[in-house]
């Protein structure tokens, strides 16, 4: 299972595929957890889902939380072991689990004590759809320590060139979650039926599963900076470096989060169809930012390696190998969602007035998705060089714009509903434009990287 990719030799191409496959579909399961608690949740009954959808909105946001460490965790530990620095790559582990560990006790409590107020914003006046929904909250955060330290022991073997582990340990947790999904939600056998309940206990007694795995795997190996005490002296640089990598990609993903919220009561002002379109849609156009993502993740350990390694060259090569890859899954994906709305979107809702909704949706956010996938992916480059401020400003500006553009867009006098999805589409351009803008003046301007190809050449 402990199988590292070297990055900073041979075949640029094969190591970047081999690396971002397993990465890609470590992404999807995740999305898999979710469908699979909605798909078996379903059968209880939409208040059941209204429930589990609210209560799963904090958890959702504790990826701000967890960004910090997950991003500073990958980007050390790549340009560490690139240097054949073990001592270094283990001092930055323990510190990003240290962190995490304490974010999550602290987000816990927080989550616990203010759990009324939190839920009342929601406003879902039905009673008994708040008392499910705080149920469903109490189990996660009892549960929250294992829920955010799985993406950083992910990070950490993404950032050794070792994807094919996390992968597996994750499918070994979401097979464990498809299982006990229904045997809880419904009572099956001996148990009893739990409903939400059981759905919650499901899904952290999964994570148990994965963190136990990632533990084991550890134990287990000869890798030297996997042998590592948390327990440790905390190492205030270390802790001080990781939060100025992490803290710009996780505020990034918080606002996100905010912004998405504010841009969906937007879409609630055109009744229910919309907002069922637009969360179906989103699910749909998941696949090639799930992709992206994935090419994101490879080329920032690629990128981090090699740049701690000084091999800037490769570096460059990675870069425009992971570029290609991107360019042709954003036109594959570009093509499909604007010449084959109708077939996709009627695989998941066959009503005729919501499939004429979702052909729009799909055309409109199908123009951006090739400078979504070049969004993403050149932040991986970003990332990779530990230049994290950069992508996170520009997105968090372009993703905050959406806002008021769709506001403005929405009005009857202007585009309607449909404004809301070109302020969505819009943004994805201009960030796409901007990443590669930005990226090639960096690369021009870094002596490094014009030192490195003259000695080549």
């Amino acid at each position: 299972m402990e199988k590292r990719i070297n990055l900073v030799e041979g075949n640029i191409f094969t190591s970047l595929i081999k690396l971002a496959i397993p990465i890609m579909g470590t992404s999807f399961i995740q999305m898999a957890y979710n469908m699979t608690d909605m798909i078996w949740i379903g059968r209880v009954g939409s208040k059941a889902v209204a429930a589990v959808g609210t209560a799963g909105f904090f958890t959702w946001l504790a990826m701000a939380f967890i960004m910090i460490s997950k991003i500073g965790a990958e980007v050390k530990v790549a340009q560490s072991l690139g240097r054949g620095d073990n001592d270094t790559a283990k001092s930055y582990i323990i510190s990003s689990i240290q962190i995490n560990v304490i974010l999550a006790l602290a987000y816990g409590a927080v989550l616990f004590m203010f759990r009324k107020p939190l839920l009342g914003f929601f406003k879902l006046g039905d009673p008994s759809i708040v008392n499910m929904a705080e149920t469903y909250l109490i189990v996660m955060i009892l549960g929250m320590a294992f829920y955010f330290i799985n993406p950083v022991f992910t990070s950490i073997f993404n950032g050794a060139g070792n994807s094919r582990t996390p992968f597996i340990i994750n499918s070994i947790g979401l097979v464990f979650n498809m299982v006990f999904d229904p045997v809880l939600i419904l009572g099956i056998g001996p148990f009893p039926r739990m409903e939400v309940l059981g759905a919650a206990i499901a899904t952290v007694l999964a994570q148990m599963v994965v963190t136990l795995c990632f533990i084991l795997v550890m134990l287990k190996s000869k890798e030297q900076y996997l042998k590592f005490n948390i327990f440790s002296k905390p190492n205030k640089e270390n802790i001080i470096t990781i939060c100025k990598l992490g803290l710009p990609v996780g505020g990034q993903s918080g606002l996100f989060t905010i912004f998405s919220i504010l841009i969906a009561r937007a879409i609630a002002n055109f009744g229910p169809i919309p907002i069922a379109v637009q969360k179906v849609g989103s699910q749909i156009e998941a696949i090639s930012w799930m992709t992206a993502g994935g090419f994101s993740t490879a080329l920032g350990t690629f990128v981090g390696q090699n740049y701690g390694a000084k091999k800037y060259h490769r570096v460059k090569e990675g870069y425009r190998a992971t570029m290609i890859m991107a360019i042709i899954v954003g036109i594959f994906a570009t093509l499909l969602l604007t010449f084959g709305g109708r077939t996709v979107f009627s695989l998941f809702i066959p009503e005729e007035e919501a499939i004429k909704y979702g052909i729009v949706y799909l055309r409109i956010l199908g123009y951006s998705q090739l400078f979504m996938c070049i969004e993403i992916t050149v932040s991986g480059a970003f990332n990779g060089l530990g230049r994290t401020m950069i992508p996170s400003v520009i997105s968090v500006i372009f993703t905050g714009l959406r806002v008021p553009a769709a506001y403005i867009l929405a009005s009857e006098s202007l585009l309607g509903l449909n404004g809301v999805w070109w302020s969505i589409s819009m943004s994805s351009v201009i960030k796409g434009i901007l990443m590669v803008v930005i990226f090639t003046i960096l690369l021009k301007r870094n002596k490094l990287f014009k030192e490195e190809i003259e000695l080549v050449a």
